[in-house]
């Protein structure tokens, strides 16, 4: 009984930590958070966070991890409306670019993830949406919609495309003129891949 209480303290702890860091880097920016005063908003110790998280750059990871599936499942939830698979993978790239308006995305996902993390295409939420991209693309190419084409360059490439015009929109200082320009780039772009124009 004590054992299990621990652990879902622990889980709490985890979960107040991760919360509490959305909520900085989305108002002050990666930089400005200052980890002191996010674990005494929660009522922890700046050991609580090196315990779960190693650091505070460990804490951006996890609170991009979480964000970027999100963005992900709310792509996935758009594509499952479409017509068809082929209008669902462009839907799904579209969603994902349109989040790029998000200011919590812009600035933790989009700027201060690629600044602090790396390169977005190498993090482990990225390689989930690549994996998912493959199958729909294995798919489109079994069923003759997509070209023959290679079909982890097919998705990776795509996956490419929507991630750098989501990147292009937050560090653009006019988002808003951006996005459709992006959007219809983007859907041209992935047109190429068809096998036979629709």
């Amino acid at each position: 009984m004590a054992a299990r209480r621990r652990t879902e303290t622990m889980e709490e702890n985890r979960a107040k930590l991760l919360a509490a860091g959305r909520r900085a880097f989305a108002k002050m920016g990666y930089a400005a958070a200052s980890m002191d005063e996010l674990t005494a908003e929660v009522g922890l110790t700046r050991g609580a966070l090196y315990h779960n998280f190693g650091d505070k750059r460990g804490l951006l990871a996890a609170v991009v991890n979480e964000i970027d599936a999100e963005m992900a499942a709310r792509a996935q939830q758009v594509a499952a409306r479409s017509p068809d698979a082929w209008e669902g993978l462009l839907a799904e790239g579209v969603a994902y670019i349109g989040m790029a308006l998000d200011p919590e995305v812009q600035r933790i996902v989009l700027r201060d993830g690629p600044a602090v993390l790396g390169d977005p295409s190498q993090w482990p939420s990225q390689n989930n949406c690549l994996q998912a991209t493959k199958r729909t693309v294995e798919r489109l190419i079994e069923e003759g919609v997509m070209k023959p084409l290679d079909i982890e360059a097919s998705a990776r490439l795509l996956n490419a495309a929507a991630l750098n015009a989501a990147l292009w929109i937050a560090a653009s200082e006019d988002a808003e003129h951006v996005l459709p320009k992006a959007v219809e780039t983007f859907r041209a772009l992935a047109t190429g891949l068809l096998a036979k124009p629709r």
